[in-house]
C-alpha cells in the first residue's frame, strides 16, 4: 500500500501510483485543528478523486473530540477508512501531544481511539504506530495498551514501523519485532482480526518481498520507496506471484508518469505552487533516469510549467532503458527526504 508521507502522498501522488498497480493508498496525516478551522492551505491534502478508492484519511491530533469531529468530516468527504497516527516522531509534532507522542500517553491515547469509534460506529478504522517510543520496557507496556485497544476496538488494520520513536529514521527497522506480531492474534476470530502492516526498509520491491517473507505479515506499506517509483507496486506484485521482476520503467514510461504527476499537482495546488512542489518529487524520478544527475540538477531548478516541460523536453524525449534503484539509498537521500518531510 501507499503509505502516508508528509508534503508527498497528495491525491497527485496517490492517483499516479494507482495507475501502476497500487491497491490501497493513506493520505498524509493532516491536522484535526487545520481541518476543523481552515488554515496554511493543509485541507488540500483531502482532495480525492474518482480513481483515489479505497483510500484512508490519516489525521493527527491531542483532544479525542476535536479528532473525532474532524475523522466525520473525511468519512463526509469520501473517505473509506479513517486512520489515527501515533507514529510520527518529527519534533514539533511530538511538543504538541500528537503522533508519536501518544505512545508516551497510552491513557490520551486509548481516549482518542474510544471517542472516535463511538463517534463512527460503522467506519472502517485503522492506525498507525511505531514499535516504541524507546527500548525501555515501559515503552514496550505502553506499546502493548495501545495495541491491544486496537483489538478491542475491532480496528480493521494496524500498521506498525520498525523503529521507535525516538530513532526517528535513523538505524535500522526492527523486523524481527514485527515477526512477533501475528501470532498476538492467533486467539482472534478471522472476522475480528485486523490487517496487519508492515514499515520501514522498504526501498525497492525486492524489500517488500523480504519483509513480507520475514515477518508474516498481511501487507507492506511502503513510504520513502514510493516517491518518485510508482513502479514499485506493480513490481512487488509480480514477485509475490512468483515471476521474475519487471524491467525498470523506461524513459517514456518515466515521462508519461511525470507528465500524469504534473498535471494532477496542478488540479490540486495552481501552477506556480504545483512546480514548487513537484521539484522535490521529480528529483527522484530523476535516479530511474540513465542520466539522472544532469536530471536532478535541471528538475531542482524549475520554477514554472514551461521550465518543466523544457526539462522534459530535453531529457525524456529519446526513449531508453531505466535505472534499477538500490535496495538503501544512500545516507544523504534518507537525510533528505526526512527533512523534507519535517519541513512540511
Amino acid at each position: 500500500m501507499q503509505a502516508g508521507l508528509a508534503g508527498y502522498s497528495d491525491m497527485a501522488m496517490r492517483t499516479v501510483a494507482r495507475r501502476r498497480g497500487c491497491p490501497y493508498a493513506v493520505t498524509e496525516a493532516l491536522l484535526d485543528q487545520v481541518l476543523l478551522r481552515g488554515g496554511r492551505g493543509r485541507e488540500k491534502g483531502a482532495i480525492l478523486c474518482d480513481e483515489d478508492h479505497p483510500v484512508a484519511g490519516q489525521l493527527m491530533g491531542s483532544d479525542p473530540h476535536e479528532l473525532a469531529a474532524a475523522c466525520k468530516l473525511l468519512v463526509t468527504a469520501g473517505f473509506d477508512v479513517i486512520d489515527l497516527n501515533f507514529a510520527c516522531p518529527v519534533k514539533k509534532v511530538m511538543g504538541r501531544s500528537r503522533g508519536g507522542y501518544l505512545l508516551s500517553d497510552p491513557a490520551t491515547a486509548i481516549a482518542i481511539m474510544r471517542t472516535v469509534r463511538d463517534a463512527l460506529p460503522h467506519t472502517l478504522l485503522s492506525i498507525k504506530l511505531r514499535r516504541a517510543l524507546n527500548e525501555t520496557p515501559q515503552a514496550a507496556d505502553w506499546f502493548d495498551e495501545v495495541f491491544n485497544e486496537a483489538l478491542n476496538l475491532r480496528f480493521a488494520a494496524i500498521a506498525i514501523h520498525g523503529r521507535t520513536v525516538e530513532q526517528k529514521y535513523t538505524g535500522r527497522a526492527n523486523w524481527d519485532f514485527l515477526a512477533r506480531l501475528p501470532a498476538r492474534l492467533s486467539s482472534l476470530q478471522p472476522s475480528s482480526r485486523p490487517t496487519l502492516f508492515g514499515s520501514g526498509d522498504v526501498f525497492t520491491a525486492a524489500d517488500a518481498l523480504r519483509m513480507y517473507q520475514h515477518t508474516g505479515l498481511d501487507g507492506i506499506w511502503i513510504a520513502r520507496g514510493a516517491i518518485g517509483n510508482p513502479w514499485i507496486f506493480r513490481e512487488f506484485a509480480a514477485l509475490l506471484a512468483g515471476q521474475p521482476l519487471p524491467l525498470p520503467p523506461s524513459v517514456h514510461e518515466q515521462k508519461d508518469a511525470l507528465l500524469e504527476h504534473f498535471s494532477l499537482a496542478v488540479q490540486i495546488y495552481g501552477e506556480e505552487l504545483a512546480s514548487r512542489q513537484m521539484r522535490k518529487i521529480a528529483i527522484k524520478y530523476s535516479k530511474l533516469h540513465p542520466d539522472g544527475p544532469t536530471v536532478w540538477r535541471e528538475f531542482i531548478a524549475v520554477k514554472n510549467q514551461r521550465e518543466w516541460d523544457d526539462v522534459l523536453a530535453r531529457h525524456y524525449t529519446k526513449d531508453a532503458a531505466g535505472i534499477s534503484l538500490p535496495s538503501v539509498p544512500d545516507a544523504a537521500d534518507l537525510c533528505n527526504t526526512s527533512c523534507e518531510a519535517a519541513a512540511v
